[in-house]
């Protein structure tokens, strides 16, 4: 395939185009238009009560889905400007212009805001409850007297074993945010083919694949159409784009830190957790930190001194605290090289890997996912939360798919199931009934499962505790 060109790659073509009255009072550009629109909407504001590491917490530091979006969104941003200048000073691309570089800012600004915005609630145990309740109860499924599994198609099927939240992402602002038509967010295609993480569908997933685009679904069945028009208009294909690249860097860095700092306000580890895992790190990579300005142990060590000589109430906090600043700056440098010395493979679709690869950062990045494995994500404190978010997201997902079953068809609902149906909002069923026009039997079927999943995915974590609570008569 050609190499990829920036001025498709910036497309500022949207699905519904405009009226062709310009107001010459406003002078925003169209990726400052997206970000509007993005913090105008109600489906950016639910991230406020949306699960980033601990569900339904009632401390007001720990961070949230909102609270993580934003950050992205700063460190997206501020790789972009990196890159972009990088690219300028050094002539990388003679075709890439200075306003470019700001475009590409304000464009991973936005999906920053927007790259977890289809996750359903309790984090990425919510994504995983939900896939394991199709495997369970798909193959059981029978409407009309037939299994709905052989109903479906492969792809149709497959979506729903492999029910991932940046395909929902996708989805939600393309079809589901319903308020002026069927367009959604009517955002600019430049954006949403960056926040298109793996360009491929379910039937190709690679979960080990030594190319970090085939790991995971991007898209559904439903809306293979809208990504086929997107990447066919900015030229990408069935590759990723340079800026998904950076998207993906920004939100590594920022949760791979951020979870730090949560654990240790949490008090699942302690500064001398900390000292220990670094002293660990410089000692199986000591090549890396005898070379590099940035060495881990001994910053952490010159912050609590230094906050002992401030007399600050905790120098321990104060060093792991503003230890995460620091590294948090060095990573950036880290992706910046990333993307730059990879500039060209990058450009022609043939990179495979995350920014981080091959760079000093690497094996920070990995001890930072690995300690908060050991330390947080694999205790009894966090199993014990994500049983709970398990029976909630397993009663909604049994009586929501019982109930829409026969929604829209000659069969017969009973009261409850007409009643649950109620629930779900009118700008899902405005999709579903657009979407599922003049289609077969099989692919209604299918779409009446996926309004089941955008329901869900629209709940906060607090309502759908609330639903829980409230379908079973607990007041």
């Amino acid at each position: 395939m050609e190499r990829m060109e920036w001025e498709r790659l910036l497309s500022v073509q949207r699905e519904r185009g405009s009226s062709g009255r310009r107001r010459s009072t406003d002078l925003r550009s169209e990726f400052e238009k997206d970000y509007h629109r993005i913090i105008g909407s109600a489906s950016f504001r639910r991230l406020q009560d949306k699960t980033q590491v601990f569900p339904l917490d009632k401390s007001d530091f720990i961070r949230t889905r909102l609270t993580h979006s934003l950050e992205v969104a700063s460190f997206g941003k501020s790789l972009g400007q990196n890159i972009g200048e990088n690219i300028l000073t050094y002539r990388r691309d003679h075709g890439f212009t200075p306003k470019m570089r700001e475009d590409i800012s304000h464009i991973l600004e936005c999906a920053g805001l927007i790259h977890d915005i289809g996750n359903p609630p309790f984090g990425h145990f919510g994504e995983l409850a939900i896939r394991e309740w199709f495997r369970r109860n798909l193959p059981k499924l029978t409407f009309r007297g037939q299994l709905v599994e052989k109903m479906l198609s492969e792809q149709m099927k497959q979506d729903f074993y492999h029910f991932e939240g940046n395909a929902q992402a996708l989805r939600l602002v393309t079809r589901l945010h319903y308020l002026v038509d069927e367009y959604g967010m009517n955002l600019t295609y430049g954006l949403l083919n960056t926040i298109i993480k793996y360009p491929v569908p379910s039937t190709e997933i690679s979960p080990h694949s030594s190319n970090i685009r085939d790991r995971k679904m991007g898209y559904y069945y439903a809306d293979r159409e809208i990504f086929e028009k997107i990447t066919a208009v900015t030229g990408t294909g069935n590759r990723r784009h340079p800026l998904t690249f950076i998207l993906e860097a920004a939100d590594d860095l920022a949760y791979k830190t951020a979870d730090i700092e949560d654990a240790f306000v949490k008090g699942f580890i302690t500064y001398y957790t900390l000292e220990k895992e670094l002293e660990e790190l410089e000692r199986d990579h000591a090549e890396i930190y005898d070379d590099t300005t940035f060495r881990p142990l001994e910053k952490l060590r010159r912050l609590r001194a230094r906050g002992l000589e401030k007399s600050v109430d905790s120098p321990e906090s104060y060093a792991v605290k503003n230890w995460i600043v620091s590294a948090q700056g060095f990573l950036i440098s880290c992706a910046t090289y990333g993307f730059t010395s990879n500039y060209d493979a990058i450009m022609e679709g043939e990179y495979e890997h995350d920014l981080f690869y091959g760079t000093f950062g690497a094996p920070l990045m990995d001890l930072l996912g690995d300690m908060a494995h050991r330390h947080v994500f694999s205790t009894s404190a966090i199993y014990k939360m994500e049983l709970t978010e398990s029976a909630i997201l397993n009663f909604l997902m049994d009586r929501l798919v019982r109930a829409v079953l026969n929604y829209d068809t000659q069969e017969n609902q009973d009261s409850i199931d007409s009643r649950i149906v109620s629930l779900i909002s009118d700008n899902y069923k405005n999709a579903y009934r657009l979407h599922s026009e003049g289609k077969s039997e099989a692919e209604k079927l299918y779409l009446r499962l996926l309004l089941v999943t955008d329901y869900v995915c629209g709940m906060t974590d607090s309502y759908a505790k609330r639903l829980y609570q409230e379908m079973n008569g607990i007041i």
